[in-house]
Parts: C-alpha cells; sequence; structure tokens
C-alpha cells in the first residue's frame, strides 16, 4: 500500500498513521473521473441551490449540508477564490504595537478533496514585534458523494487539530470581580504556544441529538512587561498573581456533552441545545484545575422582513431567527489568572474589551434577531459569489464572582449593538459587530457567530 503523501500526513497524522499501520491490501478501486466543472451545475443564476434527493440510508437528513458541483470548483487555493477559499488581507496602526499587516485564509475545500477537509491560517506582524499564527484544521467524518452530483456532509462528526504561536504585547486585566473599575485597567505581554487535536461525534447515529465533543490541548504562557502607554504594567500591580502565572505550561482536557436538535451547529434556524462542560487543566507543578458548565439555546424561525422565504425545495432558504443563548461556569482547584472565567470581547459583552471582567464563576446570556438583508446573495461572476448577506441586532448580559454561590450578588453588566453577517456557505459565516456598553464600544471582526 502506498504510503499517505508528506502534505496529507501533515494535515490529518492520525489518519496516516492508521493507514501506514494497516495490513497491505489490494489497491482501492479507481475513483470516477471529475466532470468538467460547471458554475451552474446544481444552482440557480440567482444562487438558488435547489435541495436534491437524499439517498434513504442518511441518517437525520436535515443534519446534512449540500454542496453541488458549481461550488466545487478545483483548483489552487487562488483558483478558488470567493468559491471555497476567502483570503483577507489584514492592515492595522496601533500606537502601541505599530503598524502591521498579515494575511488571513479561510478555505472550505482544503487540498481541493470535494469538501473533505476544512483550514483556516492567520499570519500577521507588527513593527514592534507582535505576531500570531494560526493554523485550524478540521476533517468531516461522514461524507457523501451523490449520484446525481454534488457532495453531502454530517455537520456534527469531524476531527480537528490547532497549532499556533502568538506574542500579543496588549493583554489587559483590571483585577477579579464585577465590580473592578476601568481606571484598574494593566497590560502585559504574552507568548503563547499551542497545539491540540480532538474529536466530535454524536449518538447513537450519524446526526443523533446527542453529540459529544473531547479535545486534547497543550499550552505554554510566558509573560512579561505590558507595552500599552499610561497603564500600569500587570507584574507591577498584580505581581503574584503574575508571578504565579508566568512560564506555565499547560495540558487541557476539554470534554462536553449536549442534546441537541438544532438543524446546524454553524447556523441554526430551529431547535434546542441543553449541554454540559468539563474543561480540565494539569499545569506545571503537578497544580490541577477544572472549569465546569452547562449551557442553553433555543432558535426560532419568523417571518421573513425582507424576503419570503424558502422558493421550493431549497438547500439553505433565507430564514430570519430569533436566537437566545445562555451559559454559567465555575471554577475547581487552582487556575492562572489568565485560564479563569471571563467576559468581555467577541463572544460575550461585546460591548467591553477582551476579559474585561474576570473571577472564578461566570453567567452570561443573550438575544440576538438575525435578518437577512439580501437573501440569496451577491453575484460578481459566474463562479465569484456571497451566499447571503444579512444584518442581527443583540443583547446580552452577565456578570462574574468568586464562586456560583456568590452570582447572585455580583454587579449586573450589560451591552447591545449589532452587526453584519456574510455568508459564503452555512458553515463560513463571517461578521463585524459594533457593541455598545457602559464603558465605550468595542469593534469585532471574526469568524462564525458567536452561539
Amino acid at each position: 500500500m502506498p504510503l499517505p503523501s508528506l502534505n496529507k500526513c501533515l494535515w490529518s497524522l492520525p489518519l496516516c498513521l492508521l493507514a501506514v499501520a494497516a495490513p497491505a491490501q489490494q489497491d482501492p478501486p479507481q475513483q470516477p473521473e471529475r466532470p468538467p466543472f460547471d458554475p451552474l451545475r446544481g444552482m440557480d443564476p440567482d444562487g438558488r441551490i435547489e435541495k436534491p434527493p437524499i439517498p434513504d440510508d442518511v441518517p437525520h437528513p436535515e443534519r446534512w449540508r449540500y454542496t453541488p458541483e458549481a461550488r466545487i470548483k478545483p483548483g489552487s487555493v487562488l483558483e478558488r477564490f470567493l468559491v471555497s477559499s476567502f483570503v483577507s488581507p489584514i492592515l492595522f496602526r496601533e500606537k502601541d504595537i505599530g503598524f502591521g499587516g498579515g494575511v488571513a485564509l479561510t478555505d472550505v475545500d482544503f487540498g481541493d478533496n470535494r469538501y473533505h477537509d476544512f483550514a483556516n491560517v492567520l499570519l500577521t506582524y507588527s513593527e514592534e514585534g507582535q505576531q500570531a499564527y494560526r493554523i485550524n484544521w478540521s476533517r468531516w467524518l461522514n461524507h457523501r458523494e451523490l449520484p446525481t452530483g454534488g457532495v453531502l456532509r454530517e455537520e456534527r462528526g469531524r476531527l480537528f487539530g490547532r497549532l499556533g504561536y502568538e506574542k500579543t504585547l496588549t493583554r489587559r486585566f483590571f483585577g477579579f470581580g464585577s465590580r473592578t473599575r476601568k481606571s484598574a485597567e494593566t497590560s502585559y505581554t504574552e507568548e503563547l504556544t499551542g497545539v491540540g487535536f480532538g474529536i466530535r461525534f454524536s449518538l447513537p447515529d450519524a446526526g443523533s441529538d446527542w453529540v459529544l465533543r473531547s479535545d486534547l490541548h497543550y499550552e505554554h504562557h510566558g509573560l512579561s512587561r505590558g507595552r500599552v502607554e499610561d497603564v500600569d504594567s500587570t507584574d507591577t500591580v498584580f505581581a503574584t498573581d503574575f508571578a504565579d502565572a508566568d512560564g506555565v505550561h499547560q495540558l487541557w482536557s476539554l470534554n462536553s456533552v449536549a442534546w441537541d436538535t438544532r438543524d446546524s451547529l454553524h447556523q441554526a434556524y430551529r431547535g434546542s441545545r441543553i449541554g454540559g462542560s468539563a474543561n480540565v487543566a494539569w499545569g506545571t507543578g503537578g497544580d490541577f484545575g477544572a472549569i465546569v458548565g452547562v449551557d442553553a439555546q433555543h432558535v426560532i424561525p419568523l417571518p421573513g422582513l425582507f424576503h419570503n422565504g424558502a422558493k421550493g425545495r431549497e438547500e439553505n432558504p433565507p430564514t430570519d431567527v430569533l436566537a437566545f443563548a445562555a451559559f454559567v461556569n465555575d471554577t475547581l482547584g487552582e487556575l492562572p489568572y489568565y485560564s479563569l472565567p471571563t467576559l468581555g470581547g467577541s463572544h460575550t459583552l461585546r460591548g467591553f474589551i477582551q476579559n474585561r471582567f474576570t473571577d472564578r464563576a461566570s453567567a452570561h446570556a443573550s438575544a440576538e434577531y438575525r435578518v437577512n438583508l439580501i437573501p440569496r446573495g451577491i453575484t460578481f461572476s459566474e463562479t465569484v459569489r456571497i451566499e447571503r448577506l444579512g444584518l442581527a441586532v443583540f443583547y446580552e448580559g452577565g456578570t462574574v464572582a468568586p464562586g456560583l454561590e456568590s452570582l447572585h450578588d455580583a454587579r449586573y453588566h450589560d451591552s447591545y449593538g449589532f452587526g453584519l453577517r456574510m455568508a459564503f456557505a452555512r458553515e463560513a459565516v463571517f461578521r463585524v459587530d459594533w457593541g455598545y456598553g457602559t464603558e465605550g464600544t468595542n469593534f469585532t471582526i471574526a469568524f462564525g457567530n458567536t452561539f
């Protein structure tokens, strides 16, 4: 049996090891030759995708995503640009980190492998030395070729891998608790190296309601003085906490289980989720800590404001929704301050800066109204198109405390705002959010919905 190529081994090491260890077998049958690319095969000119006949042996077909041949363009990352690969240049200038730039690449058909693999790569550098290099990869476990063309992928079953190094000059820390003042802001520099892998699957069948995920992740944190002007350095104000957290190695076991009836994990139009998690860390010197939590979500489809919904049997019909989410977390054992539950930033209390509130327990709730402004996207050419353009309005609130028993006495904080949603596929959503809180505004650009 021929060994897998080096390129594929780098991205799918567990599968390659299995292939090398397997006993010799006869060569597999030749795959059918890929038909000539047709930019409209399985798709209407306006971007509507007809839902194909689903084989009877596909369990829970509503949780499988269909990609027509029109969106499976062969070729390199650049040849597939804005079809299945999305490259974003990054330019920025801030007084504390200087001028910098880089590139972000999202490839939902990584390796030109008919949507078996996904990859996200980020590379940035600034003149003051702030830098980030990250690679995230995943593979769908349940993948089907349709006899009529196109592929089906079941959302829930996936393998994950990640590798990264970041040096951030402007991390912020305000102390512990819900009543910390904005004037208590300190900054520190963090060098973070991490590598991990994991698996997510559903039981008892592909696409079933019970969803389990388990990851193993290693991190090393190196700390030094902050670079933010007119702000004290964390190592001076919180000297003991800073010293205890510097140079820490952590091995995390991240585990969750959920009863999830939503029709999609990435962009749900209906359904609910109730879940629990236990994230356990073993640190330098044998220190042990864990964050345990429960969460819930509910999504309600609503009549469209700017569209009439589906046209016949449609794979991804435009759907406006009202979505709710909430979680509660608590800490067991001992963890460094940067590993404790936090609120603020791109996913929680979006009107506050990243990690604005930190403590051993946290609670948070969100409501978001998502509206499709342009229901079937914008077409730039026969292959380049945005599938969906939408708007979101949100409100959220939460708090932190030394423990669960103290959450009811903590100070409640809330934020509200709006954002744009641009989708190249149902599982490939980019968002831009403007959040407003009692301390000003916060701007976020991110991949994926907050929940």
